[in-house]
């Protein structure tokens, strides 16, 4: 398969992943390509791809917008120290519904430990990048990048 076809399939199962781990009303906006550096703002989770294609996939958001989630899934609220390990943990379940989703369709790919990062933070040291913005019902947002290396 193209390099292509299997970034769309990663962008359209990313987004099926989501929603089926997320129970909150979402709404996908379209795609862009980034460039080098990404800046995070506050909370992000990066999960390593390997496999049918090598990148990154990166969670951005807001602690507001993490506990907002967890409410939707738990009921209570996530504080304190709680706030990293889940999102490290929504990080594992969206990246692991992918490689799920994918499989159905031939593409397999590997997926590495979350990595929370807090704090402003720049990405560097890839070649191209999708970001995918994405409203959350009640005014939040996620910010989806996808990463890809060269081969």
């Amino acid at each position: 398969m193209s390099t292509s076809k299997n970034i769309q399939m990663i962008l359209n199962g990313t987004i099926s992943s989501l929603t089926n781990v997320i129970p909150v009303k979402l709404d996908v906006l379209a795609p862009s390509i980034t460039v080098q550096p990404y800046e995070q703002k506050e909370i992000s989770v990066l999960i390593g791809l390997v496999g049918g294609i090598k990148g990154r996939l990166i969670i951005d958001t807001s602690i507001e917008d993490i506990n907002t989630i967890g409410q939707a899934m738990f009921g209570m609220s996530i504080e304190g120290e709680m706030i990293e390990s889940f999102t490290g943990e929504l990080g594992n379940m969206v990246a692991g519904n992918l490689c799920t989703l994918l499989e159905k369709d031939g593409l397999i790919l590997d997926i590495s430990p979350p990595t929370v990062m807090t704090g402003t933070t720049k990405f560097y040291g890839f070649k191209q990048a999708f970001k995918l913005p994405v409203k959350i019902d009640g005014g939040g947002m996620l910010t989806i990048l996808l990463t890809i290396d060269e081969n």
